[in-house]
């Protein structure tokens, strides 16, 4: 057996005049392609963390992508305020689909992408990303995961079937989508058609996937045992979701 050869690399693409640099990580061991599972980054944008994410997938054999939502060089801090970064595309849900939409076809276009096995992930305000994806429809989007994501709709008119499969990790203590969001979403999904599944995690807080945060009276906190089983849901849910006779 060929011993794996994790590559990483940065890939740039465009929406209209905004450059964006995407991130890409694969096994070059083999030129076969395979499917690909983009990530969607938090309101501090991309980052460490989600690198990292997008080697852990290409580990899984799959080619990982970080997105970019923000455009080359627009960056926050984890423990940073970032409203100012992702106000302009909550308030605009046609932009922040159409920022997803590029990133999706620049992961389509890449050589080792199985352009039919396409699914995203996403963390907090890349929960929401990974959810209005699936909303847009993409051609080839099979699958789509929040973590501790915004549950709100996009408001963007009538919602057209919804064909990806929705796997959505969401915290009891989440703050961020209360349980009204939480049942709206169920609601919204439901009626689009779309096939979807939702695990709760009674203990957890908002962010509940990320070690660097610690803030419980601002309920934002790292939950292990969440963490370890969100990703244990995830990893099942692709290879459902993804696998060639699926």
């Amino acid at each position: 057996m060929t011993a794996m050869a994790l590559w990483n690399e940065p890939l740039e693409y465009r929406e209209g005049d905004t450059i964006c640099e995407g991130h890409a990580a694969y096994d070059a061991s083999s030129s076969a392609k395979r499917p690909c599972v983009l990530i969607a980054h938090a309101w501090d944008g991309p980052n460490d963390y989600i690198r990292a994410r997008a080697s852990d997938l290409a580990r899984m054999g799959y080619l990982g992508f970080a997105l970019d939502v923000y455009g080359k060089g627009v960056r926050g801090g984890v423990n940073e305020d970032n409203s100012r970064l992702m106000a302009p595309f909550v308030n605009d849900r046609a932009l922040l689909r159409r920022r997803l939409n590029a990133a999706f076809a620049a992961s389509k276009r890449h050589p080792l992408t199985d352009p039919g096995r396409i699914a995203v992930i996403g963390y907090c305000f890349g929960g929401l990303c990974a959810l209005d994806l699936a909303r847009s429809v993409p051609p080839g989007l099979l699958a789509a995961v929040s973590f501790h994501g915004v549950l709100t709709p996009p408001r963007l008119g009538p919602q057209a079937s919804i064909t990806a499969k929705i796997l959505i990790l969401h915290g009891w203590r989440d703050t961020v989508a209360p349980s009204a969001d939480v049942l709206a979403i169920t609601r919204e999904l439901s009626d689009a058609g779309a096939d979807w599944e939702l695990t709760v995690y009674g203990r957890a807080m908002h962010a509940f996937t990320n070690p660097a945060v610690n803030d419980r009276q601002g309920g934002i906190a790292y939950d292990a045992t969440a963490d370890r089983r969100s990703w244990a849901a995830m990893s099942g849910f692709l290879e459902e979701a993804l696998s060639s006779t699926g």
